[in-house]
């Protein structure tokens, strides 16, 4: 059951209401089962849009910032726990070592590296969590097709690609990942030449 839910979104919240009205459903939905909020400790927008909403249901939220952005002045100064790293790559296994979750809405180059980062652990192995994406109004469609696109052209396995869960609706995806169960991903992603080891 995954109850510490590690959430990848914009620092911006996009041109559309929409995508802040998401988020907010989904931590609305995530705070029915009383889940913690890890993040990326944000204070601007959908970062800031999902840790004041879920503060305000009176949920626990953790933000993990590297020392670097601090005078940038954007660190969310109400939340419950921040967590202070040196480096960028340190945050990321920080927010990875406390979560029993992924999910990535809609956002710019950092959620996508995240998003990604999480996928490949997830296809070497380094951890079985769920990771998933709140696709709201398509935001991801093209992304996605390009996945399928990679699968045509021989680059990922339909194996791997089915580790990335894809839903529109918030309490949709909230009850899925609480239903979730592990599994062990096939380790055939390696090759040698034509043949798979």
């Amino acid at each position: 059951m995954a109850k510490s839910i590690l959430i990848y979104c914009g620092s911006s919240k996009g041109h559309d209401s929409v995508y802040e009205e998401e988020a907010k459903k989904l931590v609305r939905a995530l705070k029915k089962y009383d889940c913690k909020i890890i993040f990326g400790a944000g204070s601007v927008g959908l970062m800031g849009v999902l840790a004041d909403e879920y503060l305000a249901l009176g949920g626990d939220v953790i933000g993990v910032i590297p020392s670097f952005m601090e005078p940038w002045e954007v660190k969310h100064l109400g939340i419950q726990t921040c967590h202070v790293t040196q480096s960028m790559h340190e945050r990321k296994q920080m927010m990875a070592e406390m979560a029993d979750a992924v999910i990535a809405l809609p956002g710019g180059f950092g959620t996508l590296d995240e998003l990604f980062e999480m996928l490949t652990w997830k296809q070497l192995d380094l951890h079985q969590m769920p990771v998933s994406i709140l696709n709201t109004a398509n935001y991801y469609q093209y992304l996605l097709k390009h996945m399928d696109h990679m699968v045509q052209e021989g680059f990922l396995k339909d194996r791997n690609l089915a580790a990335l869960h894809v839903e529109s609706d918030p309490e949709k995806l909230a009850d899925w990942l609480i239903a979730y169960e592990p599994e062990k991903m096939e380790k055939k992603w390696i090759y040698r030449g034509n043949k798979e080891v």
